[in-house]
């Protein structure tokens, strides 16, 4: 890998843990802690949480009314994000043995712990779920697919892609014949450590 990159993606993980160091120090200043993956809060936040939780009759009349008619548009992509859970699940389970790829941990990415805040309504709790659901699947998914891509063709495109994946990054330059075949196998094995 060129030396410019290399340090530039060590500056990237290095600014991600800070960030992620950030986020770690907020759980002070909202009074909860971590247990296994139980959130606890302290009492007075507790409370003041449920001050500030809406009743569902205020909230579903302060929806505008656009916004309930298009409910059900939304809740119905559960179904293609289901399939997708499935069928990548079931794709990696039959695969991923037989390349030597080690499996993704689905639980590492759905990851359901907005119903514990106390100011949400049944309605937001739900809300929430779904979200988590989504967004987990999509990651999921999205992990699968990188390790796939990296397993047939670690290869780095011509064009800038918006948002690349972890793995990305490690794949060979676009272009560079020698590189590909002599760093295939290389690629390959790292997959069997993840």
């Amino acid at each position: 890998m060129n030396p410019n990159i290399a340090a530039l993606l060590m500056r990237i993980r290095s600014l991600q843990e800070e960030l992620e160091n950030e986020w770690i120090k907020r759980n002070t200043e909202f009074n909860y802690s971590l247990h296994e993956k139980k959130v606890i809060f302290d009492e007075f936040i507790r409370r003041q949480h449920r001050e500030y939780r809406r009743g569902l009759l205020g909230y579903l009349l302060s929806a505008r009314l656009l916004i309930l008619m298009i409910a059900p548009v939304i809740y119905l992509m559960i179904v293609p994000i289901i399939f997708l859970d499935f069928f990548f699940s079931m794709y990696q389970m039959m695969c991923f043995p037989v390349y030597g790829i080690s499996l993704v941990r689905r639980s590492d990415y759905l990851i359901f712990d907005r119903n514990q805040l106390g100011y949400l309504n049944v309605i937001e709790k739900i809300n929430c779920a779904y979200c988590s659901y989504g967004n987990g699947v999509l990651a999921y998914a999205r992990e699968i697919a990188a390790r796939t891509e990296q397993y047939w063709c670690p290869i780095k495109h011509a064009r800038r892609a918006p948002d690349f994946h972890g793995l990305y990054p490690g794949f060979v330059d676009y272009g560079d014949a020698k590189a590909y075949h002599d760093e295939l196998e290389n690629l390959r094995k790292q997959l069997r450590k993840r």
